[in-house]
């Protein structure tokens, strides 16, 4: 597994790493006939990641082993994380498929290729209006005859473009609900929509039996919320926890705790960026005035860029304004 360098690709595998969750979401959204053929309660993850470390600030992903028509095949997940879509969406998928092929190959000493369905999960600003099979990335493709399209690679995966849900059409349990319902509104809305969908995840929460795993996914979610919208203010949060009030009495101290938390852990960070700011800059000043030291005594930018560290651009600038 690789290491999770950004919120989205956090949040994403914390949730979707639940048998439970992913296991709705396929339940929910997969087509009728898709879903004919796989048993769901073979779902497995598998611990195999196939992004390039260049790609991994736009996608993440995720590989289940199940069940496909009585015979073992895979179910991969691919999560676009940023605010724009990847033109050659279908290429890229291709590559992580034929590597998933490679590795039960090389792994399991296999000559039999096992089915992968690919899912594209994207929550960007706009609506996803790219082609959804690799034919169509191909010059002509549409225009050959059909025996002959049967020589050229194609295939189709499964786009979810959740900034198109309304709040009617996403369904599942209410962990699924709540990372849909924020990652759907994580780029679009501004901070009083955020705040909106936090006051929706709290009505999908009061839907749980078991509150202590619900109060869990929360801070989840919270954590979440809390890295990837830095922008909300303090007077954000004291309306957010006014209406978590109204909406959920019995559980509002608790979700408030959690949010103070994080709250305060980001203070404490801002506090320590700042502390770290103040001491760069002083070692700076410090720099400075001993590279002023030794210009007067005659030495060399050479010697002073030894003695000092600063760039030469820097040492020059220091000694025009000496000489002014």
């Amino acid at each position: 597994m690789k290491e999770v360098s950004n919120p989205h690709d956090k949040f994403f595998k914390e949730v979707f790493g639940k048998v439970e969750v992913t296991k709705d979401f396929i339940e929910n959204y997969l087509p009728k006939n898709i879903l004919r053929v796989i048993d769901t309660s073979t779902l497995e993850p598998q611990k195999d990641g196939f992004i390039t470390e260049d790609l991994e600030e736009m996608f993440s992903d995720m590989l289940f082993k199940v069940n496909i028509n009585n015979k073992e095949g895979y179910i991969y997940l691919l999560f676009e994380h940023k605010s724009y879509k990847s033109k050659n969406i279908s290429f890229q998928l291709l590559k992580y498929m034929i590597e998933i092929w490679e590795a039960k190959i090389n792994k399991g000493n296999i000559y039999e290729l096992p089915v992968i369905i690919p899912l594209v999960i994207y929550h960007g600003k706009g609506r996803w209006n790219l082609n959804t099979s690799l034919g169509e990335l191909i010059t002509g493709y549409e225009n050959l005859p059909e025996d002959i399209k049967k020589y050229i690679p194609n295939y189709e995966y499964l786009i979810y473009d959740l900034s198109q849900y309304t709040d009617e059409e996403i369904k599942g349990e209410a962990q699924l609900r709540i990372i849909l319902t924020i990652f759907r509104d994580i780029f679009v809305k501004d901070n009083k929509g955020i705040q909106k969908s936090v006051e929706t995840a709290v009505k999908y929460l009061q839907e749980l039996e078991d509150k202590q795993t619900g109060i869990e996914y929360f801070e989840t979610f919270i954590k979440y919320l809390m890295s990837a919208r830095p922008s909300l203010t303090e007077d954000d949060i004291e309306d957010m926890r006014e209406n978590v009030e109204k909406i959920y009495p019995e559980g509002s101290e608790v979700i408030m705790t959690i949010i103070e938390r994080y709250m305060e852990k980001g203070r404490q960070e801002g506090r320590q960026e700042g502390k770290q700011e103040g001491i760069q800059e002083g070692r700076q000043e410090e720099k400075i005035e001993v590279a002023k030291k030794l210009i007067k005594m005659g030495l060399t930018i050479d010697k002073v860029i030894d003695a000092t560290g600063l760039k030469k651009e820097e040492i020059e600038e220091i000694r025009k304004k000496m000489l002014n």
